[in-house]
């Protein structure tokens, strides 16, 4: 399995350079160069040799109305993306970011970065069995651009000119060459039929498909309630190197649960064949069960070496009771996090100090070097000193359940900020207003986490109501931010780039549907993004996101929880995986069925 070290042997790397746009490649790395030769024979976490057949059941908890995931409206399906809409090229999972040939054979990005070029592949077809065409790129391309998702509508804002080059391929033009990512994100533009996907009904929650060039159709719609996919036969890409191994199951169906404790049980029962467990207690405790024990269910920790990223529960600062940092840092002081990690969760978390956690581009522990300093002269004030010298770790207790010191810490913090004790309630000195809020939640796991928190408030006369709501009212609250609070996780990558602006950027903090759930709109975050996005070497990157990292943790937007040390998966025996797990962690579309003789 891969390990730490290897994660960062593979990322000493320089930048790409301007000798990438020399000729048209099968492939692209965004720094240093792809890992696999041009005439590879599969990707290396693969068995090239796993038979095809069965049919692979997974459990999903909530609902669906939507078969569209590119858009804003409604809670699309699972899968769809993933298993009938293709991309230009295809990233792969034991690389940082690099691109292997898919519906493009071939990229071109010019020697001043200013425009790339994809050849598309002659063979390549949708579903319906009609070619893939400039025409249905640039078709993409237009809706994604002014109807589709904001992070799609905010990386393509920076293409000047898309146009058909000939029969066979696309270019497109940029304001400038400063975003080295751009035709990466590019590469992985979801392409779907021009001619089965009218423009005018492009962003209205539907129950039709689009039409992909994807390895699986949909068979069968039982709306809200499962999915279920079939292998194309006739798939036009499955003899590509990048696919041999991949897509292995006949069906794939997706069910869909209310209650996470009925997904459970249905799982133990055989129901289900695959559960990713995202709750250590349930994972120290609700497998032991006599499947277990005799082998026809298996239980395994898979290694991943990607950043843990950042769960944390999420401020939302467009609210006026949380525009103040120092009721902010309060708050975020008297979560528990020893005491929650024993009593809830067995011990097995780890306590989350970065936003790019796990990973060397985290800047907890490491002082600001040069670069960094450089970069946020200009904003002075924008990092608390103990950030700059990375001597900062959030609060700790006994984990007795007391947690008095950080208690008389806050109360202190809150005072200072205007609040006093009225009737045994914190209330604002100056409105009368009492010091309260709503957690908003989309399940029934989340609920002993957030209440426990809450608990933890009401010693200081804090009063907080914890709120579930279906999955259809949560995401609709989601994309208008009608929450004061949310539990969250932002995934990172060993190469964050654009997506950073879907999630931090002043442009996105009310834009409808972005992930910038914190309502951040601060220069100092942009300007890190921006040189992030512009960094000419490896060094430089690092020290942006680093910057960044700072930026971010300085104005206490989140309460950051925890991150699981590994990938916790349990499966029915028949279920079988390669031998190798890459960086990304385990990958479902290598694995296949091999039923008990």
């Amino acid at each position: 399995m891969v390990r730490l070290a290897l994660l960062m042997a593979l990322t000493v790397m320089t930048a790409l350079s301007p000798a990438a746009g020399a000729e048209p490649k099968p492939s692209i790395a965004l720094r240093g160069t792809p890992a696999l030769a041009a005439d590879f024979a599969s990707l290396p976490y693969v068995n090239p040799t796993a038979p095809k057949g069965g049919r692979a059941t997974f459990g999903v908890q909530g609902s669906f109305d939507s078969l569209n995931p590119l858009i804003v409206k409604g809670v699309p399906a699972t899968g769809v993306r993933e298993f009938t809409i293709e991309t230009l090229m295809a990233r792969s999972l034991d690389e940082p970011f690099t691109l292997y040939g898919l519906i493009a054979e071939t990229i071109d990005v010019a020697a001043d970065g200013t425009a790339v070029t994809f050849k598309l592949n002659p063979k390549a077809a949708f579903s319906n069995r009609t070619a893939v065409t400039p025409a249905d790129v640039l078709h993409a391309f237009d809706l994604l651009k002014t109807k589709g998702r904001p992070n799609h509508r905010t990386y393509f804002a920076k293409v000047v000119k898309a146009e058909a080059v000939g029969t066979d391929q696309v270019k497109f033009t940029f304001q400038d060459g400063q975003d080295r990512e751009l035709p990466l994100i590019l590469g992985l533009m979801p392409v779907f039929s021009k001619a089965s996907t009218p423009a005018d009904v492009f962003d209205a929650t539907s129950m039709t498909p689009l039409i992909g060039s994807g390895p699986y159709t949909i068979a069968k719609i039982d709306a809200g309630r499962s999915l279920t996919y079939q292998r194309d036969p006739d798939y036009w890409a499955r003899d590509l190197p990048i696919n041999r191994g991949r897509f292995n199951f006949d069906d794939i169906r997706f069910d869909y649960f209310r209650d996470s404790s009925v997904l459970l049980e249905t799982f133990k029962r055989g129901g289900i064949d695959f559960r990713l467990e995202e709750d250590p207690g349930r994972w120290a405790d609700a497998y032991s069960i006599p499947a277990v024990s005799d082998g026809r269910m298996i239980k395994t920790e898979f290694e991943i070496a990607l950043p843990a990223g950042m769960t944390a529960l999420v401020f939302n600062t467009r609210r006026s009771i949380f525009s103040d940092r120092r009721v902010r840092h309060a708050l975020m002081m008297l979560l528990d996090f020893e005491w929650i990690n024993r009593t809830l969760y067995n011990g097995l978390f780890k306590r989350t100090q970065s936003f790019f956690e796990r990973s060397y581009l985290s800047s907890a522990g490491k002082p600001a070097d040069a670069t960094e300093l450089s970069l946020l002269a200009s904003f002075p004030g924008s990092v608390r000193p103990e950030f700059l010298a990375g001597s900062y770790m959030f609060p700790s207790s006994d984990g007795s359940g007391q947690n008095r010191t950080n208690q008389r810490a806050a109360l202190q913090i809150l005072r200072d900020a205007g609040y006093t004790f009225k009737d045994g309630r914190l209330v604002n000195a100056a409105s009368g207003v009492p010091l309260g809020f709503e957690i908003l939640a989309n399940n029934n796991a989340q609920e002993a986490l957030l209440l426990t928190y809450a608990r933890s408030l009401e010693a200081l006369g804090i009063a907080v109501r914890v709120r579930v709501v279906d999955g259809a009212q949560y995401q609709e609250r989601l994309a208008s931010y009608d929450y004061d609070m949310i539990q969250t996780t932002w995934a990172s990558s060993l190469s964050p780039g654009n997506e950073q602006l879907f999630r931090w950027s002043a442009s996105n903090a009310n834009a409808k549907g972005s992930f910038n759930f914190a309502g951040v709109s601060n220069p100092a975050a942009d300007a890190m993004i921006d040189a992030m996005l512009k960094a000419p070497t490896e060094a430089d990157f690092v020290s942006a996101v680093r910057a960044l990292d700072r930026v971010l943790l300085s104005e206490d937007y989140v309460i950051p929880l925890f991150y699981g040390p590994r990938q916790w998966v349990a499966h029915w025996a028949r279920l079988k995986h390669p031998e190798k797990t890459p960086i990304f962690g385990y990958a479902i579309e290598t694995w296949w069925i091999e039923e008990p003789k």
